[in-house]
């Protein structure tokens, strides 16, 4: 199973997406970010053909991969998929996420547009709505992507394939903290804040305690977003139940 995470605008959720939903749930996946090819040539210049070349040729080499693809670099990437005819065909799936705002509504169907210029069929192009409450959000929030999409439909939707704003994200950026694990983490915390004197420590076990629950709280969400995408085979199933935890 490959994946794309793509769309031409930024501040979408296309690493979270990537590292939160997609990689703990896709057996033996690797993640490849496509902005880091350019690492040490300066930010902003344009993705090379060798390095597209170099990328295809990779994904030939494994089974599983999540392809992590900056906003920076989706122009670049999707002319050289022209050049290299029938590269797209690579991706098992495409997956844009999308969120309420409207320049990223307007971002996401012109991403769509381009995939379906490349010849990429509707089943492999599925719509994610992020940064949302509920489904039921939906309608009043997606009417530009969504009516676009009864126009034209080029891309897969459902509404069930949707996740919300959550701090926990930005408390664990950086890390390389899976927050699966991290949900089932049964430290006692409690316990530990109350044998500790010192302030400092104190806040840190605080800190801690609550990022455990926000973790506890979004992995069902990541699950059921998960199974919406459909991506059958090749996906890890066998993802293990939340654990009673220490208070």
């Amino acid at each position: 199973m490959k994946v794309a995470i793509i769309n031409f605008s930024g501040n979408v959720g296309k690493t979270t997406v990537a590292r939160h939903l997609l990689l703990p749930r896709i057996k033996d996946a690797e993640l490849i970010s496509v902005e880091s090819l350019n690492a040490g040539e300066g930010e902003g210049q344009a993705m090379r053909g060798r390095q597209f070349g170099e990328l295809q040729e990779y994904l030939q080499t494994i089974d599983n991969a999540v392809v992590d693809i900056g906003a920076s670099n989706v122009e670049e990437l999707l002319e050289l998929m022209q050049k290299y005819r029938g590269s797209h065909e690579d991706f098992d799936v495409f997956v844009v996420p999308t969120v309420p705002a409207l320049k990223q509504q307007q971002d996401t169907i012109a991403t769509l547009i381009e995939l379906a210029r490349l010849g990429v069929p509707r089943p492999k192009v599925r719509l994610l709505f992020n940064m949302i409450h509920s489904a039921a959000d939906l309608p009043a929030h997606f009417d530009l992507v969504r009516g676009f999409l009864k126009a034209k439909p080029i891309a897969t939707e459902n509404a069930a394939c949707h996740l919300s704003a959550n701090e926990v994200y930005g408390r664990i950026r950086g890390s390389n903290t899976d927050l699966a694990t991290l949900a089932r983490d049964t430290t006692d915390y409690k316990a530990l804040i109350v044998k500790t004197k010192d302030t400092a420590e104190r806040l840190a076990l605080a800190q801690k305690l609550a990022t455990r629950r926000l973790a506890s709280g979004v992995v069902p969400e990541l699950d059921a977003c998960f199974a919406a995408l459909g991506l059958g085979s090749g996906t890890a199933t066998d993802m293990m139940p939340l654990p009673a935890q220490a208070k």
